[in-house]
């Protein structure tokens, strides 16, 4: 189930390129092309959901399956010890910009407070 519009559905079917990371049969992670630390990288499912919510509604095997991959990719990325960040924006409030759930897996540098004051 993919949406034609999807910026991220493009890119599961190989119409957008992208510097891949890792790939398993359901989700696909590859480098941010706004990285926001030395390392930037998006874990999306391959299916769209269009965010967090949707997701864990419709299939939460799949939600750990991510989160899964995102510990794979910090383990590659050579963060895993040093600390790394893991989040989704969730709608208009929460900064979401593309609406096929993602998760940034971000690291590499300190990256201070979570939310600035």
């Amino acid at each position: 189930m993919n949406d034609a519009d999807c910026l991220f559905c493009k890119i599961v079917a190989g119409d957008i390129p992208s510097t891949k990371v890792a790939e398993t049969e359901r989700v696909l992670a590859f480098r941010d092309i706004h990285p926001k630390a030395p390392v930037h990288v998006l874990v999306i499912p391959k299916d769209h959901y269009a965010n967090t919510a949707a997701l864990a509604a419709a299939d939460p095997a799949l939600a750990g399956d991510l989160l899964a991959v995102a510990a794979d990719v910090a383990a590659a990325e050579g963060v895993d010890q040093s600390g790394w960040r893991l989040f989704a924006n969730t709608g208009d409030d929460g900064g979401q910009d593309v609406y096929h759930v993602h998760f940034h897996v971000v690291g590499g540098k300190p990256l201070g407070p979570m939310l600035a004051a």
